[in-house]
């Protein structure tokens, strides 16, 4: 189709259109985050960072300077095809990448951008529509053609352009109440077990500090994620790591032991220890003693240590 047989595209970065008026002239889905055109030679892309947010998408600025868009596909690991190909390939099959700011009835354009050259996605988790489980989503790069990159506005982006240059791990007070699950699922509320988790942690902080022990967590960013990691305890001056657990079942010393695993490569030979309620039975003792994880629960007016090196 000729630039002749549809309407040549006159709209400029802060400019308001109707979805439905948008897609008289220019075509594209009328329905859906993206939107491939039969009739121009454009791919519109809609983004709502508000209802995006609470589902665990932060589309929006980040620090890098581009701006990152979420892939479509509610149910299942995104796939590069329809929509997000679309996104993808616009260069190679001659489309402009136009994004709109909103989702239905009045959209705001935010102007043309082009897929980075250079990782021009990544892959992140977020849960399925309808609080579903966690899943493998996509999220491209986006380069401004026509637009001025803006600060971060999202709580993702505006603590990674915190995070940014600070190195991987940063340490973090025990009070502020940042988990995993704020940046995947977002729009949860936290389960029970997290609840008595939290209350296990206050219970050893304070008891350590009548010890005189420096008790912290950590923030931990791995190189090209951008979702942060953060330890439950850690203990400064026994170098101890801990990761607390609501209940004794075997799931969650297998979870705890694959978390100490996972935080523990970011510092420096710490002290594996899995933090319960109570005291496991026997074989789920051995299992953590097996991958050099001490096991503490309270135990008269302190706590019991698998391992007697451990003075608490």
């Amino acid at each position: 189709m000729t630039e002749s047989q549809h309407d040549a595209w006159d709209l400029k970065p802060g400019d308001t259109i109707e979805r439905k008026q948008l897609h008289q002239r220019f075509g594209g889905r009328t329905q859906g985050g993206i939107g491939p055109s039969a009739k121009s030679p454009n791919v519109m892309v809609f983004t709502d960072p508000v209802a995006g947010e609470k589902h665990g998408y932060y589309d929006g600025w980040m620090p890098d300077g581009h701006f990152h868009y979420s892939g479509e596909g509610q149910y299942g690991d995104q796939r590069m095809i329809s929509g997000n190909a679309s996104i993808l390939n616009h260069k190679a099959e001659g489309r402009a990448l136009r994004v709109f700011k909103g989702a239905r009835g009045l959209v705001t354009y935010l102007g043309e951008f082009e897929i980075a050259a250079d990782d021009p996605y990544y892959e992140a988790d977020a849960p399925e529509t309808n609080d579903g489980p966690i899943r493998k989503v996509i999220v491209f790069r986006l380069l401004p053609v026509d637009a001025e990159p803006q600060d971060p506005t999202s709580r993702l982006g505006r603590l990674l352009e915190t995070a940014d240059g600070a190195g991987p791990v940063q340490s973090l007070p025990l009070e502020q109440q940042l988990t995993e699950k704020m940046f995947v699922e977002p729009n949860r509320e936290a389960y029970e077990a997290e609840r008595k988790e939290s209350k296990l942690v206050a219970a050893l902080a304070d008891y350590l500090r009548t010890k005189n022990h420096q008790v912290g967590r950590h923030q931990i960013l791995p190189a090209g994620e951008t979702r942060p990691l953060y330890t439950d305890v850690y203990v400064e001056g026994l170098n101890l790591l801990v990761e607390a657990k609501g209940s004794v079942t075997r799931e969650n010393i297998r979870m705890a032991i694959g978390q100490l695993a996972d935080y523990s490569r970011y510092l420096d030979n710490p002290v594996k220890a899995i933090l319960v309620p109570s005291r496991p039975r026997a074989d789920l003792l051995d299992l953590a003693a097996s991958q050099d994880c001490t096991v503490i629960w309270p135990h008269d007016k302190g706590y019991f240590s698998t391992d007697p090196a451990i003075e608490l």
